[in-house]
């Protein structure tokens, strides 16, 4: 990080562009319905003080499909954060992390390590989950596990009976990572979760 003074941020947090990819045979053909985005949205929408324009995506386990999605909602919708759900474990038709890792630039994959750390303190079968994070252009994008509680966990973290961190969830380390990449400054809301930032990329208001 450069050591010249930060611009300071604007009046009110800026708007932010987030693509939500829900991947599912059954949810996409309408066996059943799609949990997958409404938790996206719901947790997202508690979390951060930006306004946010969600951009969802219900789609079936297709390798080329998912990465045409993910593609499409970084290079021409400008989406800087795009998170997926579902897809992501040993099945045959669990696809997600190839395809997301067919659109990286680059590998995150400590974003990956966390998730499974965080969810083996309820099952032990987390070792099967194969999430993966990576970077495309000025985007983030991360997979996510496919039920509802999993995904609040692993974006929120644990916390004890007092309300203090037990784990950190992975969304802590997202503002900073879309700083880094010249992506908008997000701001969250502490009591849900707590970004983490360097004190010299802390960004104040005129």
């Amino acid at each position: 990080m450069s050591e010249t003074a930060l611009a300071p941020l604007p009046a009110t947090p800026e708007p932010v562009r987030i693509g939500i990819v829900s991947i599912s045979d059954r949810a996409s053909s309408g066996v059943y319905q799609d949990k997958g985005l409404p938790a996206l949205q719901s947790w997202l929408s508690e979390a951060l003080h930006n306004p946010i324009e969600f951009v969802p995506r219900l789609i079936p386990d297709e390798r080329p499909l998912i990465a045409q999605t993910l593609r499409e909602l970084v290079d021409e919708t400008g989406c800087h954060l795009v998170l997926t759900t579902g897809g992501t474990g040993p099945a045959l038709r669990d696809v997600t992390p190839e395809a997301t890792l067919d659109v990286a630039d680059k590998e995150m994959p400590g974003f990956g390590e966390q998730m499974r750390q965080i969810s083996l303190r309820f099952v032990p079968t987390a070792i099967l989950s194969r999430q993966v994070a990576v970077i495309r252009g000025q985007a983030l994008i991360i997979n996510l596990p496919g039920q509802p509680k999993a995904i609040a966990e692993t974006l929120e973290g644990l916390r004890d009976a007092e309300g203090q961190s037990v784990v950190p969830g992975i969304f802590a380390a997202v503002p900073y990572c879309l700083d880094l990449i010249g992506a908008p400054y997000l701001e969250t809301r502490e009591a849900k979760c707590k970004a983490f930032r360097p004190k010299t990329a802390i960004r104040q208001r005129a």
